[in-house]
């Protein structure tokens, strides 16, 4: 069983930077994928990014790859995404998960946050 608390979200101009955390609880943190996924109003929860469990592999959507990075610390059970040059169309909940497979379909993934909002000011 794993708990995700995301934090971190807020309001930010076009162009700023902002660092999304996932803390989350269990003592097998590290042998899950981890991944984030975002859902604007009136949309579909889509894949951001994902990174295996020993960090050695990451994958991102088209939409934010170069601008952002996923990372994790399992020493401290923690998965960050670091947001830069935001854009008012990354504006959505963002929600961590975790699961056994590294891949975009969040159907792969057991154990999700409750989501962190953040709006990107044009």
């Amino acid at each position: 069983q794993v708990q995700l608390v995301e934090s971190g979200g807020g309001l930010m101009q076009a162009g700023g930077s902002l660092r999304l955390s996932c803390a989350a609880s269990g003592r097998t943190f590290s042998s899950y994928t981890m991944g984030w996924f975002r859902q604007a109003p009136g949309k579909e929860r889509r894949f951001v990014a994902a990174i295996s469990w020993s960090a050695g592999n990451t994958y991102y959507a088209d939409s934010v790859k170069g601008r952002f990075t996923i990372s994790r610390d399992n020493a401290k059970n923690t998965v960050y995404l670091q947001m830069s040059s935001l854009k008012p169309e990354d504006t959505a909940v963002y929600y961590c998960a975790a699961g056994f497979r590294a891949t975009n379909n969040q159907r792969h993934y057991d154990y999700w946050g409750q989501g962190t909002q953040v709006t990107v000011s044009s």
